[in-house]
């Protein structure tokens, strides 16, 4: 299991295109992926539901954790996502 904390920082947080975007991604790999956010409850990475459940707004800090076969290269590709900013202005 390997795990990493990142800012987001896009200016409207995981709203519906950057959470289908993070859960698109995650759906890729065969790991479980989950997130952890200020309230430590998982939120599950693969549902688009989950994700924007967890109310993640700017600025929040979000651990990333993922768990497999493919947890490396899933950890990576999802932290570059986020500091990428979802393709928004940030």
């Amino acid at each position: 299991m390997v795990s990493e904390k990142v800012m987001v920082k896009n200016p409207s947080g995981f709203h519906l295109r950057p959470a289908g975007m993070f859960c698109e991604m995650a759906e890729g790999y065969k790991s479980k992926i989950h997130f952890n956010k200020c309230d430590k409850r998982e939120y599950n990475a693969k549902s688009v539901l989950s994700v924007l459940g967890a109310g993640v707004r700017r600025g929040d800090e979000v651990e990333i954790v993922c768990d497999g076969e493919d947890e490396e290269e899933a950890l990576h590709a999802l932290i570059e996502l986020v500091h990428s900013g979802f393709g928004e202005r940030v």
